[in-house]
């Protein structure tokens, strides 16, 4: 395959992950930004868990602390560079915050990125440790579990 063509399918490859280039092949600047959120968001197996753990549906960000057992404010970090990379959505019902996957108006990268992890990790010991312990998390009272954190 010559350089035109290698590069005509890089090009394809770009496409249907959903970043934008320019005519020249370039990413775009915001593009590559859009990009490097991602990258630096599944750089760390906690966010990856996180993701993992929220395909089963929402979870209010004291479950998600309980079930990582880290401070309430790194895990507050890693939910903000979820956030900031389009992996996670989030919304407010009085004090508590619910966490869950983006919706089907996700961009195509945040799609594909989500969907490339929940198949390459799914059969991971972490990951079935994980969930089972979030089956026992969910049977707990959320503001039960928010106080026992705010009082450590």
């Amino acid at each position: 395959m010559n350089t035109d063509q290698n590069r005509e399918q890089g090009l394809t490859g770009c496409f249907k992950w959903g970043i934008h280039t320019s005519f020249s092949g370039e990413i775009t600047n915001n593009g590559m930004r859009d990009l490097m959120k991602i990258t630096k968001a599944l750089a760390d197996e906690n966010r990856v868990r996180v993701l993992l753990a929220l395909r089963g549906g929402e979870l209010c960000a004291c479950q998600i602390t309980e079930l990582f057992g880290l401070a309430p404010s790194t895990m507050s970090k890693h939910m903000s560079i979820l956030y900031q990379a389009g992996l996670v959505d989030s919304r407010k019902e009085g004090r508590w915050i619910y966490f869950r996957l983006p919706n089907g108006e996700a961009p195509g990268t945040v799609k594909k990125a989500i969907d490339w992890i929940c198949t390459a990790a799914k059969e991971e010991p972490r990951i079935q440790e994980d969930s089972n312990l979030l089956k026992k998390i969910m049977k707990l009272d959320p503001s039960d579990i928010c106080k026992k954190q705010c009082c450590k």
